[in-house]
């Protein structure tokens, strides 16, 4: 089977396509055309085996993941998702391997009205390159888009569903941690496909100030919004602890907070929202039936400061996921 003879197989698909989507797979470029008065959203994620996944991880999942952590970015900026490009490298063309990893990919867009619209395929170490496109708004010349440089001092912080269950199946897998078969089995789910909040990220246009999706750790992530935004925060550690969705797993306090502080891989979205939009939020969470949870506040300085219930500070080191560090 030829390059072209995969694409058309297992890519190309016949039907209708996004109006959005004025020229998909066929030629040197395609074209799209957002809505008039809207703004184009573009975000690329790579996926690497070895790094970003393990080498026997099921394919469909695999397609779901790659096109769900791009999701997630548009689920942050607030955009609808509109299409995507997809570059795959592979070390061989393994029709099983394929028909799963399409079927996966295409649940996923077909879920989100997201047409695949190019891309490239290669021979090489097993590779994956996404790159979405959505669309934001454009009302009286403002951007409905969310962004990192939005918070405000007094702004409440928040994250949807749950964190560190990625990280604990990611630990359990590496053989650094035992999980009874049952915990090990819903925490691998939240690491291998995690839901892209889009819903949420699209009932939050005009309610949030900031947003971003997580997926090197909250603190470390939380930080970029705190250096776009020019202000500090502070996290209730009481009310962060609890995230944790993980039943049955034997944890101490401090571990169960290291995995939800410096977890990763959860693809929530944290955000930002003033005080007064407290109710405006819960609304939104119930529109978009995503949960969401109040755990801390911007404050004024730069820094993030961590506190129990009673306010007292919560010391410790909790490093957030680096490339290169």
């Amino acid at each position: 089977m030829g390059e072209f003879e995969l694409i058309r197989r297992y890519f190309q698909r016949q039907g209708s396509a996004h109006p959005a989507v004025a020229l998909g797979i066929g030629d040197d470029c395609a074209l799209l055309q957002p809505a008039s008065g809207a703004q184009l959203a573009i975000s690329s994620d790579m996926l690497v085996e070895g790094r970003h996944f393990f080498a026997d991880v099921d394919p469909a999942t695999l397609g779901h993941k790659a096109l769900a952590v791009n999701l997630s970015d548009l689920a942050a900026c607030g955009a609808r998702p509109l299409a995507f490009t997809l570059a795959l490298a592979l070390p061989q063309a393994d029709q099983a391997w394929l028909a799963a990893f399409a079927r996966g990919l295409f649940t996923l867009a077909d879920a989100h009205d997201c047409q695949l619209i190019g891309g490239d395929t290669t021979r090489g170490p097993l590779n994956i390159c996404i790159t979405v496109f959505g669309e934001v708004p454009v009302v009286n010349g403002r951007s409905l888009a969310l962004l990192r440089s939005g918070a405000q001092v007094g702004d409440e912080l928040w994250i949807s569903g749950t964190l560190g269950d990625a990280r604990l199946a990611l630990e359990a897998l590496q053989d650094r941690r035992q999980l009874p078969p049952a915990v090990l089995q819903a925490a691998r789910a939240r690491l291998e496909q995690p839901t892209p909040r889009v819903a949420l990220g699209l009932a939050l246009r005009g309610i949030a100030s900031a947003a971003l999706d997580v997926s090197d750790g909250l603190l470390g992530d939380l930080g970029h919004i705190l250096q776009a935004s020019g202000c500090g925060a502070c996290i209730d550690t009481s009310l962060a602890a609890p995230l944790l969705a993980a039943q049955g797993a034997t944890l101490g306090e401090e571990e169960r907070l290291a995995l939800v502080l410096a977890g990763g891989d959860d693809y929530e979205l944290l955000f930002t929202a003033p005080a007064a939009q407290g109710e405006a939020v819960l609304a939104a969470a119930r529109e978009a039936g995503t949960p969401v949870t109040r755990i801390g506040r911007i404050e004024t300085g730069p820094g993030l400061r961590l506190v129990d219930a009673q306010g007292r500070p919560v010391s410790g080191r909790y490093a957030s996921f680096d490339h290169f560090a």
